[in-house]
């Protein structure tokens, strides 16, 4: 998908934001996941970040806490005219709350090759379970998206084998 400059500085702008939503979960001890959804004019209407920890739910995911404050935001479940931006490839639960909420775009940062549910395990919006066709970005600010989990998992692993 060929993407215009103006555009692409859109989705720079909204990532990092993203960005800098996962930097607070992982100070918090999270994984660091962020995400901001953009109504149809471009404005901020909702954000998340992971707090399956803090909140002790292992939906607590940034997608599905983004995905709850917009609707409430826009008093509608129904997102068909809005941009969900976030760090990480989302797994087969939020991919499943992306589709039922009819988001429109989704930017993504950096693949998951483990639980990736949108293109790289498996490809939830594309299948035939889904009601939706949703439009997909990835690699949006990929390398700053792939930098921040490495570091924060490599950190993690250090402090679980004693290091500093």
């Amino acid at each position: 998908m060929l993407i215009e400059y103006p555009e692409y500085l859109i989705h720079r702008k909204w990532m990092t934001h993203a960005i800098e939503l996962a930097n607070t979960a992982g100070d918090a001890g999270e994984v660091p996941v962020g995400a901001v959804i953009i109504d149809a004019s471009g404005n901020l209407i909702a954000e998340g970040e992971n707090r399956k920890e803090r909140d002790k739910d292992p939906s607590a995911h940034a997608e599905i806490l983004a995905l709850r404050a917009a609707a409430k935001s826009l008093d509608n479940w129904r997102l068909n005219q809005c941009t969900l931006y976030v760090t990480l490839e989302p797994c087969p639960m939020c991919a499943g709350a992306i589709v039922q909420a009819r988001i429109n775009l989704l930017v993504y940062g950096v693949d998951d090759t483990k639980t990736g549910a949108i293109r790289t395990v498996t490809n939830i919006p594309d299948s035939a379970a889904s009601n939706h066709r949703l439009r997909v970005m990835g690699g949006i600010l990929e390398s700053s998206c792939r930098q921040q989990l490495q570091a924060w998992f490599a950190t993690r692993r250090r402090k679980d084998n004693g290091q500093r």
